[in-house]
């Protein structure tokens, strides 16, 4: 098959739109392109997709390829592509089914052995692929952050060969586990509710906690600050590199 398609997911604000990557192969000298309005860091995704390629086992297919990031106004940046990518060239070139990607969206970069490494805003594309009910692909460092989100099934492969092996059916992946019940709220003397006033301080605290930032309060009121202080629940505090959405 010289077609293929896979499925990702962009990073626009708190929102993680679908991505679709159609891939090309067709005879001629052999050649990459890339149209869709990718960036600079998507663009160099050519090389790291071609070595990730070769280094896990399989062939690079030595023929014209085209591929299309749709929709086409979309902007699309960062290394979070280049899983989809790769799985769009090796089910183009026949190396791969091409209708196990149909049921599945990946989200991971590539580095040039093979491996899978962290992107940014992993939960907000979770939470997206949950809506259309396909499983959810990405790297063993973001599955603590993707498995936040319920009702989907999350695979944290090692490397692009055991993606490609666990889509063909011979090797088993296990999902990961949900992370959900570290969540449960902690025991504490105070609640933020039981804060009077301070609107501005409450805020900067529900902010820092759900984004995983640092937090300083100056001022004269020592005893306001120390009991929102007190009051606002540390378990948010246990998942710094978690980009939780305040929409959500």
């Amino acid at each position: 098959m010289s077609l293929a398609v896979a499925y990702a997911r962009a990073q626009l604000g708190l929102r993680a739109p679908l991505v679709i990557i159609e891939t090309h192969l067709t005879p001629g000298l052999p050649a990459f392109g890339m149209v869709g309005l990718p960036e600079t860091a998507v663009r160099e995704s050519r090389e790291r997709v071609r070595s990730a390629i070769l280094n896990a086992g399989f062939e690079f297919p030595q023929h014209r390829i085209t591929i299309n990031l749709a929709p086409a106004d979309i902007p699309k940046g960062g290394t979070r592509f280049d899983l989809a990518i790769a799985l769009s060239i090796l089910a183009a070139s026949s190396q791969i089914k091409a209708s196990s990607l149909s049921r599945a969206e990946f989200v991971a970069e590539l580095a040039l052995t093979g491996e899978l490494r962290s992107v940014r805003a992993v939960l907000a594309a979770a939470l997206a692929a949950r809506d259309l009910k396909r499983d959810f692909y990405c790297a063993l460092d973001d599955s603590e952050e993707a498995t936040l989100c319920e009702g989907i099934t999350v695979f944290a492969p090692r490397g692009l060969r055991e993606v490609c092996a666990h889509l063909d059916g011979s090797v088993v992946m296990a999902p990961q586990e949900t992370t959900r019940a570290n969540l449960q709220a902690c025991p504490a003397a105070l609640d933020l509710a039981d804060v009077r006033g301070q609107t501005h301080a409450k805020r900067g605290l529900e902010i820092a906690a759900v984004g995983g930032h640092n937090l300083l309060m100056s001022g004269h009121l020592a005893l306001a600050k120390r009991c929102s202080r007190c009051a606002c629940p540390p378990c948010y505090l246990r998942y710094p590199k978690t980009k939780h959405s305040m929409s959500r």
